[in-house]
């Protein structure tokens, strides 16, 4: 969780910088590492994938409160690798494909994963 954490500051931090393809993949990383330390928490050895949108469904059958993380699932899923690669995108390159609007989009999807996540994960750790 605490990589998790990381990454949603430096998803700030590129937005600021205007590198927002790179804000927005940084952002999906860290609700992917978000949703991920919630399942290695419920016992999981090895939480597969790199999508938000299944992790989130994951994480759904331990705690049926996470099913308010499944709009932000597809959302961030979909800057996991356009955000990357041209050949991602049709016409066009990542690092000029990529608004403000979207990198806040992203960042406002990942707060949410894990501000929802943390608090689960600090209700564990009190029981």
């Amino acid at each position: 969780m605490e990589e998790a954490l990381a990454d949603l500051e430096t998803a700030r931090y590129l937005a600021v910088g205007r590198r927002f393809n790179t804000a927005c993949f940084i952002a999906q990383q860290g609700a992917e590492k978000a949703a991920k330390a919630f399942l290695y928490r419920q016992g999981v050895e090895d939480p597969w994938g790199h999508s938000v949108a299944t992790l989130v469904e994951d994480a759904v059958t331990f705690d049926a409160s996470l099913t308010s993380l499944r709009e932000a699932g597809p959302v961030l899923d979909k800057y996991y690798i356009p955000t990357r690669y041209p050949n991602g995108l049709p016409g066009g390159v990542p690092s000029k494909a990529y608004t403000a609007d979207d990198a806040r989009q992203a960042i406002q999807a990942a707060e949410f994963v894990l501000r929802e996540v943390g608090e689960r994960l600090r209700r564990a750790d009190l029981t």
